[in-house]
């Protein structure tokens, strides 16, 4: 058998946007200035891209804010995630979903 890398099908990796980046980034930076978060890791995948957000950069990441395209039309493409894989929030448009991180909307507890 020959291998031939044209009738592959090669699926583009997702990513975040140039704004979509910035207005996370923009939450994290207050969320590090208040103390909450300490370090964060972004990683993206053919379905999903993952923006880990950690207290301590030893532990498994507290949140995870996720963009999956393919599920635009039904839940909404953005999610954030627990650290136990509970989904916490899920909708259309990203403002609308990091609104979960508004003041006194949650507390950190250790």
């Amino acid at each position: 058998m020959v291998f031939d890398p044209s009738h592959q099908t090669s699926r583009a990796q997702v990513f975040f946007d140039r704004h979509e980046l910035g207005r996370i980034l923009s939450l994290y930076g207050r969320m590090v200035a208040a103390g909450e978060w300490r370090d964060y890791g972004v990683g993206a995948t053919t379905d999903a891209c993952i923006f880990s957000i950690f207290h301590r950069a030893s532990e498994a990441p507290v949140y995870r804010i996720e963009k999956r395209p393919s599920l635009a039309r039904r839940q909404g493409a953005w999610a954030i995630i627990g650290q136990g894989g509970l989904i916490l929030r899920r909708g259309h448009e990203l403002d609308q979903v990091l609104r979960f991180f508004d003041k006194g909307r949650f507390k950190v507890v250790d």
